[in-house]
C-alpha cells in the first residue's frame, strides 16, 4: 500500500494549486487523510485533514484559501490551494490511515511534492 503525491510546482504569489494524493495497492478501507508540509529549516506542520465522513480541520495559517477534499471510491484526497503566498513554499506530504489487506492498521506516509511560490 502507497501514496502519491501530485500537482505540486512553481507559482506566482496569489496564483492557485491543486495537490492529489492517491492511496493505492491491496487495501480494504482509508480513514483519516491529511496534508503536511515542511519548509527549509523548519519542522513538519499539519496543513489540513478530512476524516472518512469529511469532516475538515485546517492550520490556521490556511484557512480560507485552501480547501481539502477527498473521493472515497478513489481513495484519493485533494488540496485545493488558492491566494498562495510566499510562505507557503515548502514540500508538501499527504498521510493517511490505512487498512490493508493484510487487516492490520497502518498510518502511511507519501513521497512529497514541492511547491514554490515566488513573490
Amino acid at each position: 500500500v502507497q501514496l502519491q503525491a501530485s500537482g505540486g510546482g512553481l507559482v506566482q504569489a496569489g496564483g492557485s494549486l491543486r495537490l492529489s494524493c492517491a492511496a493505492s495497492g491491496s487495501l480494504i478501507s482509508v480513514n483519516n487523510m491529511a496534508w503536511y508540509r515542511q519548509a527549509p529549516g523548519k519542522h513538519r506542520e499539519l496543513v489540513a485533514r478530512i476524516t472518512s465522513v469529511g469532516v475538515t480541520t485546517y492550520a490556521d495559517s490556511v484557512k480560507g484559501r485552501f480547501t481539502i477534499s477527498r473521493d472515497n471510491a478513489e481513495n484519493t484526497m485533494y488540496l485545493q490551494m488558492s491566494t498562495l503566498e510566499p510562505g507557503d513554499t515548502a514540500v508538501y506530504y499527504c498521510n493517511a490511515d490505512i487498512q490493508p489487506s493484510s487487516g492490520t492498521w497502518a498510518n502511511v506516509w507519501g513521497e512529497g511534492t514541492q511547491v514554490t511560490v515566488s513573490s
